[in-house]
């Protein structure tokens, strides 16, 4: 056997078992300690539509991202005029993106636009009007542009956020894709607690810290007779023995002193004294500033820590918290602890998310899509090699060897690239069957043609392998282009499809043509062959 075909026959038997190697994890319900360890362990992952799983379309509520904009804006619009000694009474929004206020004394108008002009430059001015007090009614309103560009980046911020969270999930490959009118589609394949991912996405996780006002008896306290600044909440407790949750008033202060935008950790940890789940948060150095400044200032008060709107505890600032980390309890379970972390470590959602559809796809359904599939491509291979059997003769057992191992090859591939395996990817294996069969009767053919010219096996085969491979990279190339193109701007089935597809033409090159000529090459060098059956 000459070198160049032991090298053939080398490359051959490698491929062949790295792509074994490959399929073991998948082949086996699970593999030894040591293989983990140093093998690939990947399985082939499958689709929503096969192994079941969500569906989910979301909306971003992206014109409540402006609203909270414009209300963080006289938040700031306040500051900003106490420090500039404007008198004014306190910016409160209005309708159509506005802040409106009163300022006290006329002198302070020119002062108060220049303040706008630096500070608020995405705000006009609309018409003021002044009374015979002196006194100014001014309205700012958010430019239409500003308004636009807000919104569409809490579009795209949700996606991240969303993003992040799936991927802290553990979902293996979702699916995770703008759409249009700053909606989001969302595939989640394997899910088995629906609700719990959903809240989860859904959740708005907007932190918050207030401070309790203590002066003011919850019990008795309404809206009508609370001071002004303050707000009535409720901080709710779970009973450990019966899981009952029960709800009582307290009152807190309407600023809130700090936000957890700062967040760079969550995590969840252990109580030692009752056993109960918590959830320690770190800030970054603005945030470990700024809370350690609040803690300073309020020792022996109570802070409130409120998550979308709840109450989760109320605890006493016994000293000073300079360290940069703070702790939220509240009763959770491990599991709720466990996605607190999650989404206050993704981050809060610019604005909350609306459920447009939402379906479940059951694995029973997935195991009929899979059989069905399965039985498909059983049958159209069988039939294919019973023609390429019939019709080349021996000649034909090699090309059913080498569709045998396109099979091995694409499933290999899948498994080692985690690419993921759909209803559409099995049609697209199915159709690469063809592709190969096709490059094989283009080959044969030829080779036919060569010994009707009386030319020896040997010449034939040569001379077949030589003027069939150029047409067959021609064809082949032109639909991996296809494959290509279809993968880069389809979604979730055609990427499936351009998957499987274009895997699937790379491995038929190789076997179409590499394995089959390496076989041929094999049986001439070690028989005396005066003839071919085919």
């Amino acid at each position: 056997m000459s070198r160049n075909l032991t090298v053939k026959a080398a490359v051959v038997a490698a491929v062949i078992l790295v792509a074994l190697v490959y399929l073991v994890p998948t082949m086996t319900s699970k593999p030894p300690a040591w293989w983990e360890g140093v093998l690939p362990s990947e399985k082939i992952h499958l689709g929503l539509d096969l192994q079941g799983g969500m569906h989910l379309i979301l909306e971003v509520e992206a014109e409540k991202a402006v609203v909270s904009a414009v209300e963080r804006a006289s938040q700031d619009l306040l500051r900003k005029m106490g420090e500039e000694k404007i008198r004014a009474t306190r910016p409160e929004p209005g309708a159509d993106h506005t802040i409106k206020l009163t300022l006290l004394a006329d002198s302070d108008r020119a002062k108060f636009q220049d303040l706008i002009k630096t500070n608020f430059p995405d705000y006009k001015e609309l018409d003021a009007k002044t009374d015979s007090e002196g006194k100014v009614s001014v309205s700012l309103q958010l430019l239409p542009a500003s308004a636009k560009d807000i919104a569409s980046q809490a579009s795209e911020q949700a996606l991240e956020t969303i993003r992040n969270r799936v991927d802290q999930f553990g979902v293996s490959e979702p699916e995770i894709m703008p759409q249009e009118d700053g909606r989001i589609l969302i595939q989640l394949p394997g899910v088995k607690d629906p609700q719990r991912a959903v809240a989860l996405i859904g959740k708005t996780a907007q932190l918050e810290f207030k401070l309790v006002d203590d002066s003011v008896d919850p019990r008795t306290a309404s809206k009508a007779t609370l001071p002004p600044g303050d707000e009535i909440y409720y901080l709710y407790d779970r009973d450990s023995q019966s899981g009952r949750v029960s709800k009582e008033p307290i009152v807190l202060r309407s600023r809130t002193v700090m936000t957890g935008e700062t967040i760079t950790d969550a995590r969840v940890q252990i109580d030692s004294q009752n056993n109960e789940p918590y959830v320690s948060v770190a800030f970054d150095a603005r945030g470990a500033r700024q809370f350690g400044d609040i803690t300073t200032r309020n020792v022996k008060k109570r802070l409130a820590i409120i998550l979308d709107g709840k109450v989760q505890s109320a605890p006493v600032i016994q000293e000073p918290i300079t360290r940069g980390e703070a702790r939220i309890s509240g009763d959770f379970t491990m599991e709720e602890a466990r996605d607190l972390a999650v989404v206050l470590r993704s981050g809060a959602l610019p604005a909350p998310v609306k459920i447009l559809e939402e379906r479940t796809v059951g694995p029973s359904l997935g195991r009929d899509s899979i059989n069905q599939g399965l039985i498909s491509m059983v049958v159209g291979f069988i039939l294919v090699v019973l023609f390429i059997l019939v019709y080349y003769k021996l000649a034909g057992i090699v090309a059913d060897l080498a569709l045998l191992l396109n099979l091995v090859l694409i499933a290999a591939a899948l498994a080692a690239f985690q690419a993921t395996l759909t209803l559409p990817g099995i049609a697209g294996v199915i159709l690469t069957i063809g592709m190969a069969v096709d490059a094989n009767v283009l080959i044969f053919e030829r080779i036919r043609e060569e010994l009707r010219l009386g030319k020896t096996p040997a010449a034939a085969i040569d001379a077949g392998y030589g003027k069939a491979t150029i047409t067959i990279l021609d064809a082949n190339i032109t639909t991996l282009i296809a494959a290509l193109v279809l993968f880069q701007f389809g979604t979730g089935p055609v990427r499936g499809f351009a998957v499987t597809l274009a895997i699937g033409i790379a491995s038929s090159m190789f076997t179409a043509i590499y394995f089959t000529r390496m076989v041929f090459d094999l049986a001439l060098s070690r028989f005396s062959v005066k003839g071919l059956s085919i």
